[in-house]
């Protein structure tokens, strides 16, 4: 049988062979590295009288180096060496031009102590702390206005000790909001690499009003129980680049957020430009990727890639709510691997979890331009629980080339979406059974470029298929 092609048909196929100027998106954040920075100045947490015996606290040589150290901000820079040992610290400051420097036998030690993890105040875009109201408690290794600061090693380990914070907080005896593990705020070309993480009190690595943020190489590990333990939180921050990273925790793996509800909203700083790639990891109780809840700033472009998720409840998930405003759109989510997981798919149009009784629930985000590709899964329960918000579609969902070997006899569950499907088994829902080749693929973000790189194969059938 012979086809025939339109002008519309000729247009499009010259489109997905194009080198279309806004469907090449890059990623020169992540083409930095933190072996590239050499300091000229240095010295050992030993020379200010720190003792690596796990017991002595040594928060006060913590922060003598580093006052040492700030001296040479302007002359190059300088580097903190932490040579093998436990040393025990409360609460202490970074400052710009400094590498945090881990040996291999390194473990710095999170106090169990509250006191020596400060209290201060709320980040303004969310209004007050995460769990509690009022303030917050101060993570253990903190940036505020940096620039060019780096912690990384021989895979060092920094290690919170969380458990005493998580039976604080499950007993509900926490008069303020639990700590991260690191947080910078306001912070510009920060780097972490080559080190293992343990046991958050709360989420564990929190860019927060940060641009140009590398993590690269780094483990993430806490119990499978351990509540709320993030391990990657970008947070209202921009040219973030997330790589090379094992995670397994209590809660997401990786949740890109931008403020809570009508703080965020006035706030008005997005996350956006952020990359993903290669990452591993599981989580029983959450999300391998989440973005949200609290997303009333914006998320935009965002970009993940070669993602395999194991053992672990959800794949991929938008939580949102009305009365946070905000949006998430243009996501790409490429070549991901699920084994034993819960749900693939999941978008949740009412999540909840409102601040103070002052939100506005005529707030409602925009959910637009979400796709996801090349998805292998085995063991999979539901293929996709997908729901919008009535009144407030979440529109331009589109998935492509996604294989589930799912055990339950309904595989998808949708409502309140919209968009487009192909090369999708077990067949997607309803809202989303219109084809997106030829015609609806200009509505599906970032699929024009990413046709270019097909198999010759895949491609010729595909054009065949008209």
């Amino acid at each position: 049988m012979r086809r025939f092609f339109t002008l519309v048909d000729v247009l499009l196929v010259l489109l997905l062979f194009s080198e279309a100027p806004w469907a090449v998106w890059g990623s020169p954040h992540c083409d930095q590295t933190s072996s590239g920075v050499i300091r000229p100045h240095s010295v050992a947490i030993t020379e200010f009288g720190a003792v690596g015996d796990g017991v002595t606290l040594n928060t006060k040589a913590f922060q003598n180096a580093i006052f040492y150290l700030n001296s040479f901000a302007d002359k190059g820079g300088a580097q903190l060496f932490v040579p093998a040992g436990r040393w025990l610290t409360g609460s202490f400051d970074l400052i710009s031009h400094l590498t945090l420097w881990l040996d291999k036998d390194a473990v710095i030690l999170g106090s169990m102590n509250s006191n020596d993890w400060p209290v201060i105040d709320p980040l303004p875009s969310y209004g007050r702390g995460r769990e509690l109201p009022g303030r917050r408690h101060r993570s253990l290794i903190y940036g505020c206005n940096l620039t060019d600061v780096i912690i990384t090693g021989d895979n060092g380990t920094i290690d919170g000790q969380g458990s005493i914070w998580w039976n604080w907080f499950q007993k509900k005896t926490l008069n303020y909001t639990r700590p991260h593990l690191v947080e910078f705020i306001n912070s510009t070309g920060v780097v972490i690499s080559n080190v293992t993480f343990l046991n958050s009190p709360f989420w564990t690595i929190h860019p927060v009003y940060c641009s140009q943020v590398i993590v690269q190489n780094v483990t993430i590990l806490a119990p499978l129980d351990s509540p709320n333990t993030d391990g990657i939180d970008p947070d209202s921050s921009n040219d973030v680049c997330i790589e090379d990273c094992y995670i397994s925790t209590g809660d997401d793996l990786i949740a890109i957020k931008s403020g809570w509800d009508e703080y965020g909203i006035s706030y008005a700083r997005p996350s956006t430009n952020i990359i993903i790639r290669r990452l591993v990891g599981k989580t029983h109780s959450s999300a391998g990727i989440a973005i949200g809840s609290e997303m009333s700033g914006g998320v935009s472009e965002v970009h993940a890639e070669s993602l395999q998720f194991f053992n672990s409840k959800t794949g991929i998930r938008i939580k949102t709510s009305p009365g946070r405003g905000g949006y998430v759109r243009n996501i790409y989510i490429s070549d991901m691997n699920l084994v034993d997981v819960n749900i693939a798919i999941r978008f949740t149009g009412q999540y909840g979890e409102h601040p103070d009784e002052f939100y506005d629930p005529t707030a409602l985000p925009i959910i637009e331009n979400i796709t996801v590709k090349d998805v292998k899964g085995e063991n999979i329960k539901f293929a996709g629980l997908l729901e919008g918000i009535e009144g407030d579609n979440f529109v331009n969902i589109c998935l492509s080339n996604i294989t589930l070997n799912v055990t339950s006899e309904s595989p998808w569950n949708c409502s309140y979406i919209h968009g487009y499907s192909d090369l999708v088994s077990p067949e997607a829902c309803e809202p989303l059974g219109e084809r997106i080749y030829p015609g609806h693929v200009l509505d599906c973000y970032h699929l024009p470029t990413h046709l270019w790189s097909m198999s010759n194969r895949k491609r010729s059938s595909w054009l065949l298929s008209w």
